[in-house]
């Protein structure tokens, strides 16, 4: 794929991956993608664990995707799984949230996940979000620093399945030009 448009309709949320481990010149492919992403003040408060070594991995979904977690069980099937996490102990972060009421590192993970996803698109990948999980077994069993806090998941590999598009709203129901 060349153009970022195709790389926007082709992406979507892959949730069956083949069964083929993802090639760690790929992964920090991803990674990098995510590096270059804007933030508030360049703060860049993203910090990103990639876990690919297969008993971790299964504990991570074991503990951080088990119990009432169910909805995420499909996980397993992921080659790899990038653990992201703010590091919340930046200043300017807390500051604005103050004075403006707003997670500006919530924003900033947003985009450079976003990153991540279209770029793994771009290398024949699949991603998949999660939000749902147990972020303090995955705090312990990944050692974070405190500072750090798990805001997301996003699982990663080959797609064994690629869905269909899903509906979509028209532009005229999520857009006003004035």
């Amino acid at each position: 794929m060349n153009t970022l448009d195709e790389l926007i309709h082709a992406r979507r949320s892959i949730r069956k991956y083949a069964d083929r481990p993802v090639e760690r010149a790929k992964l920090e492919a991803v990674i990098e993608a995510a590096r270059l992403a804007p933030s508030a003040c360049n703060s860049q408060p993203w910090r990103f664990v990639v876990v690919a070594e297969p008993a971790i991995r299964a504990k991570l979904i074991e503990e951080g995707l088990g119990g009432v977690i169910v909805p995420n069980s499909w996980a397993g099937s992921a080659p790899a799984v990038i653990v992201a996490c703010s590091d919340i102990d930046l200043i300017n972060h807390k500051i604005a949230e103050k004075v403006q009421g707003v997670e500006y590192h919530l924003i900033d993970m947003g985009i450079a996940l976003e990153h991540m996803a279209l770029k793994a698109v771009e290398l024949g990948l699949g991603t998949c979000y999660i939000g749902w999980f147990n972020a303090k077994p995955l705090q312990k069993l990944l050692k974070l620093p405190g500072s750090w806090k798990v805001e997301c998941l996003l699982t990663i590999g080959y797609p064994e399945t690629i869905p269909e598009p899903t509906k979509r709203k028209d532009i005229n129901e999520i857009c006003r030009f004035i």
